[in-house]
């Protein structure tokens, strides 16, 4: 999808134009690329000067102040002048805005602290004006007119973003994608049938309602020509700042180009949507996640149009609680997760409280109708409980005691909790070449080998050759490996995102530049791993992620683990059976305990 975007971008005289239209459009090309686009890239370069410039004076004052032992030992200088670019990238646009995000997400090379800063960074972007927005939905529905494409339209936008800014509609009832498969709860045949009530009785299944109602996501209407002016000019300074040595291992081009991919991929909306429809596939037989219905045959490079989610945002819970479902959403979420990375290969990148909601649904009811007669269920008749759910929540935000009577409440009436996952647009997947440095840093891993698997990461990251003291990092990472050994039983008790960030900080201190989408896996493991300790202190990612071994070794993953152990590699083999034993001794552990409290060994009669 990347490359037909990129090719359209450099396809710049449409094929079915001639004569004298295509030498004025050839005409206009010239003009505007060899003209137009530098001097208006100059001029966004002195901007930029005006910006930055004092940003560039104020350095010294990172050696001033008392540290903060706080704030990973920073002085109060260094904080203030973090601050102070965190507010001139935002007066810099969209695409600071977007590196600045980006930027907090490597913390594998800057510092902690600069990455906490740089997390805070928001948009002060104005919204464009509703005639633009009104212009480039006409014409992603085909020119027709507005009043025929939507019963409401909410004109005040839901939310203003560096690249884009997102309504809420109403869909006219032709337009409502009713018979979507992954909506549409109608099965075909009675194996499927016999599937979906073994599905009902062994676990929640939500029942599956459409909406009329959609988001509608508009790009701004300049932000593509900005941000191509902007990448231009980090290129060109990442280049002069590669020639000097002392910074040579952060390899700034390479970062640079990775960062222009990323903001190319949210340029269009159609990719997001091509996410969109992936994602509702892999978790189309799961309940632990959902994702909006992509409206695709509407969606353009400028315009997506997807099912509107309604539900609570996921930091209601992180604020006043989760009440009885505070566990359930915290296995739900890792266990979405840990399908994402182990079984497709196709991770949300993204992951943040601010891109999950929860909504409650009633759990579908056991069907009794095995025939092929025609089921009488229409979805497009069934009843949405999100709305009620939510005029019984919102009104208890901030007051935590009655939030978790509500949720008492809900749980008392059958309700069951769902993660929804929005703002798809960056995606990570392994290719061929990290998925087997990954498989061969995970076998090194399993078999508790750290001083390999330093070695490992130094020979595969991006600069060997910049990498400070290799042999000192490979003997960290035995030390820190032996540590989690040593505890290999009680995994309950380490904080995974601990041991992460302690990989991320000897990396960023020997030089060790690994592939970004490592590094956004790690991240992403971070961020779960806190928001989910945050719900349930006792989170424990091993165990999570034992079941999911479990449906590797029976389905497809199946083969690959036989073929793998005969050809003599045990090291998943070695995973799996370790945290079978540890779940069983573990549950031994608690039964001893369970006797003991209770007087169950030697019973007083």
């Amino acid at each position: 999808m990347l490359e037909a975007s990129r090719e359209e971008l450099e396809k710049s005289i449409p094929d079915n134009v001639h004569g004298l239209r295509r030498a004025w459009h050839e005409f206009v090309f010239v003009l505007d690329q060899y003209i137009y686009e530098p001097l208006a890239t100059g001029f966004r370069f002195l901007h930029l000067v005006f910006i930055f410039v004092p940003v560039i004076f104020t350095v010294p004052i990172i050696w001033l102040g008392r540290r903060h032992k706080d704030r990973d030992n920073e002085r109060g200088g260094t904080l203030w002048w973090y601050g102070f670019l965190v507010r001139s990238m935002e007066r810099a646009g969209p695409a600071f805005i977007k590196l600045g995000q980006w930027a907090a997400s490597r913390s594998d090379i800057f510092p902690t602290e600069m990455c906490a800063v740089m997390s805070s960074l928001h948009s002060n972007a104005p919204a464009h004006s509703l005639d633009a927005t009104i212009k480039t939905i006409v014409k992603a529905f085909d020119d027709r007119p507005f009043k025929d494409i939507f019963e409401e339209f909410h004109e005040k936008p839901l939310g203003v973003g560096a690249i884009a800014q997102v309504y809420k509609a109403k869909l006219k009832p032709d337009l409502v994608a009713i018979g979507d498969p992954d909506v549409n709860g109608n099965t075909r045949n009675l194996r499927q049938r016999v599937r979906k009530n073994v599905d009902v009785l062994v676990k929640s299944t939500p029942s599956r309602v459409p909406s009329s109602y959609v988001a509608i996501k508009v790009l701004h209407p300049t932000v593509e020509r900005v941000v191509r002016r902007d990448l231009r000019i980090m290129g060109f300074f990442a280049s002069v700042l590669n020639a000097i040595p002392t910074i040579e291992w952060l390899s700034l081009p390479d970062e640079v180009a990775q960062f222009g991919e990323m903001m190319r991929l949210q340029l269009d909306l159609r990719i997001e949507a091509a996410n969109l429809t992936m994602f509702r596939k892999n978790f189309k037989d799961r309940s632990t996640a959902s994702f909006p219905y992509p409206y695709v045959e509407f969606t353009t490079r400028e315009v997506l149009v997807e099912e509107f989610a309604s539900g609570i945002p996921f930091d209601a819970f992180l604020e006043d609680g989760g009440g009885p479902f505070q566990q359930a959403i915290a296995d739900e979420g890792l266990d979405a997760f840990l399908h994402m990375l182990l079984i497709d290969n196709f991770v949300h990148a993204d992951l943040h409280p601010g891109n999950i909601m929860v909504r409650f649904y009633k759990p579908e009811q056991l069907s009794l109708a095995f025939g092929r007669r025609k089921q009488s269920s229409d979805p497009s008749h069934a009843t949405d409980v999100t709305e009620q759910v939510l005029q019984k929540l919102n009104p208890h935000r901030h007051h935590p005691a009655a939030w978790r009577a509500a949720l008492e409440d809900l749980d008392r009436e059958g309700y069951r909790p769902q993660l929804i996952f929005i703002d798809t647009g960056l995606v990570t997947a392994l290719n061929a070449t990290n998925r087997t440095n990954f498989l061969d840093l995970f076998r090194a891993i399993a078999e508790f080998d750290g001083y390999r698997a330093g070695h490992l990461m130094v020979d595969r990251c991006r600069q060997p050759d910049a990498v400070i003291d290799a042999e000192h990092f490979a003997l960290k990472m035995q030390h820190l490996v032996l540590g989690v050994k040593s505890k290999t039983f009680a995994l309950g008790n380490i904080k995974i995102g601990d041991v992460l960030n302690e990989v991320l900080s000897m990396v960023r201190q020997h030089h060790v530049r690994m592939e970004g989408d490592f590094v956004n896996v790690v991240i992403s493991i971070l961020l779960l791993e806190g928001i989910g300790r945050s719900l349930n202190p006792n989170l424990d990612l091993f165990k999570s992620a034992l079941p999911i071994l479990r449906q590797l070794g029976a389905q497809g993953g199946g083969r690959s683990l036989l073929q793998s152990v005969r050809e003599g590699d045990f090291s998943m083999l070695k995973v799996w059976v370790g945290l079978e034993a540890r779940g069983i001794l573990r549950a031994s552990v608690e039964d001893v305990e369970r006797c003991v409290k209770y007087d169950l060994l030697s019973p007083n009669f």
